[in-house]
């Protein structure tokens, strides 16, 4: 008969849950009771099972993991950061992805589903209702945002505001006076609290600096770079004297370069764009942007899940620094005739 966790735990003179974390290389064992845990076990043959662990600790080794989209360059790799230390340490994701329309309702959050089904929870970027926060704080699991504080719970994020007033004033020190801004609201009942963190950082640089944070200025992009594209025709048309943009991400910004282009506008001779994440394409598209590190952003959402688990006490929030990339979709203003901004589609 094969042996048990229980006899490794008698013959080592310890408990099972010693056991358990000795053979998972867990913290809170000593070196000496680790090796004898381990040199006890491989004597007795026995090899714990993913299966009988999670029925001998009650846990399921699973971390819910609820988000807007996985194929957009941000959230990807942020569940991605995530997926890979939790695959490191054992556990597993229970994906629920709920996709944003601009014109229709997203699904709410039913905690039914997750209920008995994980021993945490991560919600990466995901705008939430504040009782449906509290229906998820209610489950009684351990519950971290990637994203701006959410109602007080754990969060990993980056400074919102100090990298949007870094990108315009990247902007104003080119010289740049009349700073467009392109931000981004996928709901628009709850709020997401990141694009209005970056519209107040544009807005603090622009005051700061002696000028009008005008609301002209400021064009919906939503999230993606066709509508970044069409926010930003919409603004230049508003704003002819338009020289800059501060995109809130950078696939806004991509859709502000793909505008310059069908408009016959350079970059960044007649337009400087800058974005917000340190996309993948932004080398080769030279976009200058406010890089923030993605995948450890994700990383350090699961270890603060896995450490909540373990019973250890964790910050309330951990803050990412952002870091200007400065390529060549931004330069000196250069003086450059006003012209009547039209759609292509109207050029004959």
């Amino acid at each position: 008969m094969a042996a048990s966790i229980d006899d490794v735990a008698r013959a080592a003179g310890v408990s099972t849950a010693t056991v358990s974390r000795a053979l998972r290389n867990l913290p809170h064992v000593s070196t000496e009771t680790r090796e004898r845990v381990q040199r006890i076990a491989a004597e007795m043959g026995y090899t714990p099972t993913p299966s009988a662990a999670s029925l001998a600790s009650g846990r399921t080794r699973t971390i819910g993991l609820l988000t807007p989209w996985i194929n957009r360059w941000f959230f990807a790799n942020v569940i991605e950061g995530a997926e890979r230390y939790l695959r490191t340490n054992g556990f597993d994701v229970l994906l629920d992805a709920f996709d944003i329309h601009r014109d229709a309702p997203r699904r709410r959050v039913d905690p039914g589903v997750l209920r008995r089904r994980v021993d945490g929870i991560l919600v990466v970027g995901l705008p939430l209702e504040e009782d449906e926060v509290a229906a998820l704080r209610d489950l009684g699991y351990p519950l971290v945002f990637v994203s701006a504080p959410a109602y007080g719970e754990v969060s990993v994020r980056i400074d919102d505001v100090v990298t949007a007033r870094r990108a315009t004033e990247h902007l104003l020190r080119l010289g740049h006076t009349v700073i467009g801004h392109i931000t981004g609201s996928p709901d628009t009942i709850s709020g997401w609290r990141p694009p209005r963190y970056r519209m107040a950082g544009w807005q603090q640089a622009l005051t700061d600096a002696g000028l009008e944070a005008s609301e002209e200025l400021v064009v919906d992009g939503y999230i993606d770079r066709h509508a970044g594209a069409a926010s930003t025709r919409a603004l230049l048309e508003r704003v002819p004297g338009v020289t800059a943009v501060f995109a809130a991400t950078d696939d806004l910004a991509f859709g502000a370069l793909m505008a310059a282009r069908e408009l016959g506008l350079r970059v960044p001779e007649d337009l400087s764009v800058v974005g917000v994440d340190g996309h993948d394409a932004g080398e080769i598209a030279g976009l200058t942007t406010m890089a923030q590190p993605a995948v450890q952003r994700g990383a350090a959402a699961a270890a603060l899940v896995l450490d909540q688990i373990a019973g250890r006490v964790v910050p309330r929030e951990v803050v990412y620094p952002t870091r200007l990339i400065e390529r060549g979709s931004t330069g000196p203003r250069l003086s450059r005739l006003t012209m009547p901004i039209t759609d292509p589609a109207d050029a004959p």
